[in-house]
């Protein structure tokens, strides 16, 4: 693994290097989503995100996992993708204690029809409580039913209001934020203007096909523009990140803005 773009001292590679790389800033609520594509710009290979990772992507993914207080993701992902609960990672038990956050991140799912099957491990097994974001108007006898299972956030009527979300998020303690989609809930997440930074893996494959693109919804009216602020390289596949325009350099003694939670 090499670093085209930007300047992490340490060995390249080992999780310490890429927590460093991907370190939060110190404050703040902060954002950032976790996505891989094709060459073309496929979202998915024959109907899931796995079959363009690889080792250095699940690694990455591991860490950006263990960096943060929360995942944000979209019913239809946790569906297809068959999640399930966060895992506490041993490398990080320390890191994660020091900075009091719970032992493995928080899944929180955002679900308008609260179609979820609360019979799998992700409701079954989880080390920490999983989150279910819906609506106020949600179906009364189905929301009784996902409450004994999970925690529950209302956020807006007749769709989830994503700013609220992402505000009850915070005002639990997770600031440290991130989502892995799927591409409709990013392309929400985006029209809100609520992405501080997007770290896109690139796989070295060429797809073709039907899949969607990372975001996937209508068009933002005001174009968003993102700035690169490291590459890094292995086997073929690029690892990017791009922050906000108007974002400092992210290191863990640099605070973010913070965002109101009102």
């Amino acid at each position: 693994m090499r670093q085209l773009i930007g300047d992490t001292p340490g060995t390249p590679g080992t999780p310490e290097w890429l927590a460093q790389a991907y370190a939060y800033p110190a404050e703040g609520t902060w954002l950032r989503a976790n996505m891989v594509t094709s060459l073309d710009g496929s979202a998915r290979l024959d109907g899931l995100s796995e079959g363009l990772s690889g080792e250095a992507d699940k690694r990455i993914f591991g860490v950006l996992r263990a960096l943060c207080d929360v995942v944000l993701v979209g019913a239809e992902t946790v569906r297809a993708e068959g999640y399930r609960p966060a895992r506490a990672r041993a490398g990080f038990a320390a890191r994660r204690a020091a900075a009091g956050q719970l032992p493995a991140p928080v899944i929180a799912v955002v679900s308008r029809s609260l179609e979820l099957d609360l019979s799998a491990p992700l409701f079954t097994e989880p080390l920490v409580p999983t989150v279910v974001v819906t609506t106020v108007d949600a179906p009364a006898d189905r929301l009784a039913e996902v409450a004994a299972a999970a925690d529950v956030i209302t956020a807006g009527t007749g769709s989830v209001d994503l700013p609220r979300a992402v505000a009850a998020l915070t005002e639990r303690g997770w600031r440290r934020q991130l989502t892995e989609g799927g591409p409709r809930l990013l392309g929400q997440l985006a029209a809100d203007g609520l992405l501080d930074e997007l770290c896109l893996s690139v796989a070295p494959l060429v797809t073709a096909g039907d899949s969607p693109r990372i975001v996937n919804g209508p068009g933002i009216p005001d174009v968003r523009p993102m700035r690169l602020v490291s590459l890094i390289e292995e086997k073929g596949f690029l690892f990017t990140r791009y922050l906000r325009p108007t974002d400092p350099d992210r290191s863990p003694s640099v605070p973010a803005r913070t965002r109101a939670t009102s």
